[in-house]
């Protein structure tokens, strides 16, 4: 039997995990998922997803991939995991991925929103999903602001401290800044897609732009912090709470299939939520 890729999309509140990754004694999204594989086919299945979420984060569309030798059909698993899973873990779509798939390191960019509630009074119902600013926000100054975090920089200033990476240069391809006017208590949404992410990046830069909004700050600080590479002058860190992964985009033809020289293609394997 041949061996098989495969692809998931999932949707969690990460509200009762401490994270993505396995952690002893701990309760997490990877954990609980490779519990429930076990139990449907009887192996020990190492899954990989496209990021390690923090404690709290939740996730609108993660991607996970294993491999394995079987005959189910990709649906199957589906199935078979949303019959046992917890409630706060979805699997929302399956299918069978090219071979050498990876959903950490055929990545190429993805997507994150932060939420924030903005006014004089809070929203009980939000407190986990949202971070709640206490004042009316300008959202033409956070608007105005972001624009600069566009493109390559080195964004040193937006990185918290505990996961030190080789490099802090990271591309941005789009930040938006907008209400939610489907609901009633319009929310702020803070979209930023870029190739990588530094360590709650997405959530000091929506600390900080909340900053902006509050007029604390001008708009154009936000090139003195990039410019100055301090954490220290930048915004707080938000809640995990309000943070979403919400989109995750991959190459066409997986790292693994191409080193091995197969000419094997796939179309666009990226996941829109």
């Amino acid at each position: 039997m041949p061996e098989r890729y495969f692809k998931l999309t999932i949707a969690h509140d990460g509200t009762r995990y401490v994270g993505w990754q396995w952690q002893p004694g701990e309760r997490t999204i990877q954990g609980e998922m490779e519990k429930i594989l076990k139990r449907v086919t009887n192996q020990e299945i190492n899954i990989q997803s496209s990021g390690r979420t923090d404690s709290g984060v939740h996730a609108l569309a993660q991607i996970v991939s294993f491999h394995l030798e079987t005959d189910w059909k990709a649906d199957t698993f589906r199935r078979a995991m949303n019959a046992y899973l917890p409630l706060d873990i979805v699997v929302k779509k399956a299918e069978e991925a090219p071979w050498g798939f990876h959903a950490t390191d055929d990545t190429l960019k993805k997507r994150y929103r932060y939420v924030v509630q903005d006014g004089r009074i809070g929203d009980p119902f939000a407190l986990r999903y949202a971070m709640f600013a206490k004042k009316n926000l300008d959202l033409k100054a956070m608007q105005e602001a972001s624009k600069v975090m566009v493109g390559t920089h080195d964004f040193k200033c937006f990185e918290a401290v505990g996961s030190p990476r080789t490099s802090t240069v990271r591309t941005i391809y789009d930040v938006s800044v907008y209400r939610n006017e489907n609901l009633e208590d319009t929310k702020i949404h803070i979209e930023v897609e870029a190739d990588g992410f530094l360590y709650n990046m997405v959530r000091i830069i929506a600390g900080t732009l909340v900053e902006v909004g509050r007029h604390n700050r001008p708009p154009e600080w936000i090139s003195e912090l990039i410019a100055g590479k301090d954490r220290i002058k930048a915004g707080m860190t938000a809640p995990a709470g309000g943070l979403y992964l919400q989109h995750v985009s991959y190459r066409d033809v997986p790292l693994a299939a191409e080193k091995a020289g197969l000419v094997e293609t796939s179309s666009d394997t990226s996941n829109p939520v």
